[in-house]
């Protein structure tokens, strides 16, 4: 088997499977205005995941609050597990699965907004952060694989890529991600 055309049209096919999904498209599109509507209300975005999922949060927190496609004001938007100090010191003391709950606990205000990303739905330190979200009124999107984890009842907006198999959940999300902040940076400096 030519394992380069078969990851490649995995991927088509997975993206396939999301553009045929009209509830998926229109709840990217309330994801997109909600953010708009909580950056315009001065509230933050705020992403977390990990290992891949923290990358592609980092990268897509970057697309925010730096540019996208275009130069513009910033956006309030940051990665949670930037700050290592913070990361390791946490995790020492309190156990991993409580590195971003904390953050949430001390950082986050109602209306500020929370995206995790886990291709399980199920990593226990995101779950934790969303239920500290829900907790403070923290708007809660989660970004997973087919069945959404347990991430699923705990999300305000899911985001859930059709698929079982990591990699192409990844490639999907950073797709989604970037969807989403290419509507945001629209909708927040439309260009005349």
């Amino acid at each position: 088997m030519d394992t380069v055309r078969h990851s490649i049209e995995a991927s088509i096919a997975t993206k396939q499977q999301i553009l045929a999904n009209e509830a998926l498209l229109e709840t990217i599109r309330k994801v997109a205005e909600m953010m708009v509507e909580a950056l315009r209300d001065g509230k933050r975005i705020l992403w977390c995941g990990n290992g891949g999922s923290a990358a592609d949060a980092q990268h897509l927190a970057a697309e925010l609050s730096g540019r996208f496609y275009y130069d513009r004001p910033p956006l309030n938007s940051e990665a949670l597990h930037c700050n290592t100090s913070y990361m390791t010191a946490v995790a020492n003391d309190y156990g991993y699965d409580h590195i971003y709950s904390r953050m949430i606990d001390g950082a986050c205000r109602p209306g500020d907004v929370l995206v995790g990303i886990s291709t399980s739905g199920d990593s226990k330190n995101i779950c934790n952060a969303f239920r500290k979200a829900k907790e403070l009124g923290v708007i809660t999107v989660a970004l997973t694989g087919s069945t959404g984890g347990e991430m699923k009842a705990m999300a305000d907006y899911l985001l859930n890529v059709p698929s079982d198999d990591t990699p192409r959940i990844q490639e999907s999300h950073i797709m989604l991600g970037h969807i989403v902040c290419e509507m945001v940076e629209a909708q927040m400096f439309p260009r005349v």
